[in-house]
């Protein structure tokens, strides 16, 4: 690209996310990631400061590279750290003549899976030919329902037998989850509700408005120990035109069906799940491609609301969407490249890639250490050594059949 002339100059830094921090005198100029190259030129400024904002050991070198027209010798700065990144900069003019920040290796590099995954686990494949799927569901009986949202309808997986439809016209049903009775809990998409099937296989609405106006598309959902269903409502199930409410919420509806907006400022909030002890709450944004943890009052509302941990991945397609949390509080959510896993401290151990973008999960199996991932048109599964949500809570509330 040609090279971009800056005038009226201030106090500003280049910040690139994986790498480092340069301050000039001068415009923001931002990297976020991935490959790039071009040039721009920063006219009479010399670099005041560099920072290894990450404290990756960076290195830097110089070589001459020229003069100015008064004859002023001019070198080109090498940066390099242990990311893999490269930034050659002069220090006369600010000309930044080569920026490469190669993503793929800083995630490799945070790779730590071998304390999630079970020796020698691989994603496997076990249904397909699906339009999109999402909301698998493990029930203790031996098989996973899950979504297929365009399709309009739920399936029943079980191993070693033909795959089942348990119901068509589902709502353009989206997340599932089972309350403390063993009921299924839907987010219906389509039909802009939360539903409950009856132990006679009735549907009854919970929830489809909030003050007098519709849900925009209920999208997940999660069920706490004392009943309360907490869910998000983006607007991926509707048109902009069939809008009411004019934000995207984060709602818990308690067992009377009180309902109450407890967040409003996410841009598409997605995936949502509780810490094992269920004191904090996990909401991701598919738009802003962070998740936000929030600590759980004894009332059941939210409070102290922080960024937990980003999900950006340039050049690979995907975004957050499903998040669940294993025994050990390690947080699962899928994103660009597969599944993230990170620390209950925001760390990211790595991410468990598919070989199609996954859009949510759910841990199943007798021991709830098979992770079930549904990704576009298939169904995967892999082994953990975890346990996941889910086990601890249902593990002695079943005694009745669903389905």
């Amino acid at each position: 690209m040609p090279p971009i002339f800056i005038k009226n100059l201030k106090l500003a830094a280049i910040s690139i996310t994986t790498g480092i921090t340069i301050i000039f005198m001068s415009i923001l100029y931002s990297c976020q990631g991935g490959n790039a190259k071009g040039k721009i030129v920063f006219l009479d400024t010399n670099i005041t400061q560099i920072q290894d904002s990450h404290q990756q050991n960076t290195n830097i070198t110089f070589k001459e590279w020229g003069k100015t027209e008064k004859g002023q010798a001019v070198q080109l700065f090498t940066l390099t750290n242990a990311n893999g990144l490269v930034a050659k900069i002069t220090n006369y003019g600010v000309i930044i003549t080569e920026l490469k920040v190669p993503v793929h290796k800083f995630y490799k590099k945070q790779d730590n899976l071998q304390n999630i995954l079970e020796k020698n686990a691989q994603v496997e494949k076990i249904a397909k030919n699906f339009k999109f799927t999402e909301g698998p569901l493990w029930h203790p009986d031996g098989f996973l329902l899950f979504s297929d949202i365009p399709a309009n309808t739920i399936y029943k997986w079980q191993p070693n037998r033909k795959l089942q439809i348990f119901r068509r016209h589902s709502g353009n049903a989206n997340g599932n989850a089972f309350d403390q009775q063993g009921r299924l809990v839907t987010a219906e998409h389509g039909n802009r509700r939360v539903s409950r099937t009856e132990e006679n296989g009735k549907l009854v609405t919970l929830v489809s408005h909030y003050q007098g106006k519709r849900l925009n598309s209920p999208n997940d959902l999660v069920v706490k120990s004392d009943g309360s269903i907490y869910f998000t409502d983006p607007p991926y199930g509707i048109k902009p035109q069939q809008e009411e409410l004019g934000f995207y919420g984060v709602y818990r509806l308690t067992s009377d069906r009180k309902l109450t907006l407890l967040v409003k400022d996410f841009v598409r909030p997605n995936g949502i799940a509780f810490s094992p002890d269920e004191t904090k709450l996990y909401v991701n944004d598919s738009e802003t491609g962070h998740i936000r943890v929030f600590d759980v009052n004894s009332n059941g509302l939210l409070k102290n609301g922080h960024i937990f941990a980003q999900q950006k991945y340039p050049g690979k397609e995907g975004v957050p969407d499903g998040m669940k949390v294993d025994i050990k509080g390690n947080v699962y959510s899928t994103g660009p490249g597969g599944v993230w896993v990170f620390s209950p401290a925001g760390n990211l151990l790595g991410i468990i890639e598919v070989p199609e973008v996954p859009a949510n999960l759910a841990w199943g199996d007798n021991d709830y250490k098979t992770l079930y991932i549904t990704a576009r048109n298939s169904l995967y599964r892999i082994r953990l050594k975890n346990p996941g949500e889910g086990y601890p809570i249902y593990k002695n509330h079943w005694n009745r059949k669903l389905g």
